[in-house]
């Protein structure tokens, strides 16, 4: 139900900004979760959680209680800087 909601009234605004988001967890009525693509590190993205994600779900969502975005490097990006310093490093 939390992804459909999110796929319906989130992400396509997301992605209206060239951004998308990840969800890591969702347990009693918490949303964690990781900005994507241009929204990934962007300074409203704070400001995005708030009034978008916090207001949908409140809205479609019974027993949702918050949405907090997690910033971390994902993985995904460490890999790729990993590869591109031994790259380098390999010159």
């Amino acid at each position: 139900m939390l992804e459909q909601i999110l796929d319906v009234y989130v992400r396509p605004v997301l992605r209206s900004h060239g951004g998308d988001m990840k969800v890591i967890s969702y347990e009693n009525g918490i949303l964690c979760f990781r900005m994507s693509g241009s929204c990934a590190g962007c300074s409203a993205a704070d400001l995005t959680t708030e009034q978008l994600i916090n207001e949908e779900l409140k809205k479609h969502l019974e027993g949702f209680r918050e949405a907090v975005l997690v910033n971390e490097v994902s993985e995904e990006l460490l890999a790729q800087a990993r590869a591109i310093l031994n790259k380098e490093n390999r010159k």
